[in-house]
Formats: C-alpha cells, sequence, structure tokens
C-alpha cells in the first residue's frame, strides 16, 4: 500500500493510497492510522470499480491488481 498526499486550495489535502491484492479486504481507516486519529472502521469494495473514497475522510483508494475471479 502506497499513500500519496494531494495538495489542494485553501490549505487541505487529500490522500491517494495505492492498494494491491494484499491489502484486501480493504478498510478505512488502515490500520496504520493511529486510534486518536480515526473514524468508524468501514469496508470498502475497491476491486468492483478500481476506485473508491472513504465516506468519512474522503482518502481515495485505488486497486492495482488482478480482477477478480468472484462472481
Amino acid at each position: 500500500m502506497s499513500t500519496t498526499t494531494i495538495p489542494e486550495s485553501g490549505g487541505l489535502t487529500q490522500r491517494e493510497v495505492e492498494v494491491t491484492a494484499s491489502d484486501l479486504p480493504l478498510h478505512c481507516p488502515t490500520d496504520a492510522v493511529k486510534l486518536w486519529n480515526a473514524h468508524p472502521k468501514v469496508f470498502l469494495d475497491v476491486v468492483k470499480h478500481g476506485s473508491v473514497s472513504c465516506p468519512y475522510c474522503g482518502t481515495q483508494y485505488r486497486y492495482n491488481g488482478p480482477a477478480s475471479s468472484g462472481h
């Protein structure tokens, strides 16, 4: 999993995280986030569409791996 911070106007930043098959199942916040800085855990289906945004913090997750062989 690699993280990129993208500066935006107004001094805010947006995080973009590249996800591989070894990172699945994907949830936000990830285990790397400190507990004091976390929101409720939500599982995200990044494989289905190739990218997904967390509804709590807006972190953008992009899947870089093989297509799902499931349903």
